[in-house]
């Protein structure tokens, strides 16, 4: 997985993207952390991309667990239930695996709400409009999994009360969550920004994206560790 952006559309999208997101901080939204977008290998197969495509968090994005979230004015809402990784030190790089595992002290059950406003078909539309980016639903992290540990992990998801998706192997769709941290500490290093403690990393969605409708409630369950939800509406 190379994190050195020699594609001219990563190289341009994040150039946008940052600017952006530098100037949402000069305004005075402190920066959340990191995400990861089409990182499965359909997806990147058919973007003609080697890793996934990488957007920024900003604290104001965050909801409750429990909340109800508008999607008034959305074109289409996106509902991914992901892993988020907590970073415990700055990884200005990662130059090797350990490095990274020392590096996150905690995960967390997550959910992403997006809005396909586009169609994702061009790489550098998509990393200018920060992954489609819109809300973020964080539930407890688990300290006890420091380092990035996932054994026991059972994950399920319930869509308006019915089970659509039960897996005791969160990572199959979104590939090692070390790779993953270590490819968004890499790009970020090559592009003069920093990986720093404190900031969260959502690893990308361990289903498929939910499609959801403008009356939607999605559970999410990260066994032993949190319970989240979040219901859309008009």
């Amino acid at each position: 997985m190379s994190s050195t952006p020699q594609d001219p559309r990563i190289v341009a999208g994040m150039t946008r993207q940052l600017e952006v997101r530098r100037q949402r901080l000069a305004t005075g939204e402190a920066s959340l952390g990191w995400k990861l977008g089409f990182g499965t290998p359909a997806a990147m197969e058919r973007l003609g991309i080697e890793a996934p495509l990488v957007g920024f968090l900003v604290d104001g994005a965050t909801v409750e667990p429990g909340s109800t979230v508008s999607v008034a004015g959305w074109t289409n809402p996106v509902v991914e239930p992901e892993i988020a990784v907590i970073m415990g030190r700055d990884l200005p790089h990662a130059a090797h695996r350990d490095a990274v595992r020392e590096a996150i002290a905690a995960v967390a059950p997550a959910i992403e709400l997006a809005d396909l406003s586009f169609p994702p078909e061009d790489v550098e539309a998509i990393l200018a409009s920060d992954v489609y980016q819109r809300h973020v639903v964080l539930g407890r992290p688990d300290e006890t999994r420091g380092g990035g540990r996932l054994d026991g992990l059972v994950a399920t998801v319930d869509r308006d009360g019915a089970r659509i998706a039960t897996t005791d192997d969160p990572l199959a769709a979104t590939g090692d969550l070390i790779d993953n941290v270590m490819h968004v500490a890499n790009l970020l290093a090559s592009l003069g920004e920093v990986l720093r403690a404190g900031e969260i990393i959502l690893t990308g969605s361990i289903i498929p994206p939910i499609q959801a409708d403008r009356s939607t409630e999605v559970r999410y369950v990260l066994d032993p560790i949190d319970t989240i939800s979040v219901r859309l509406a008009q």
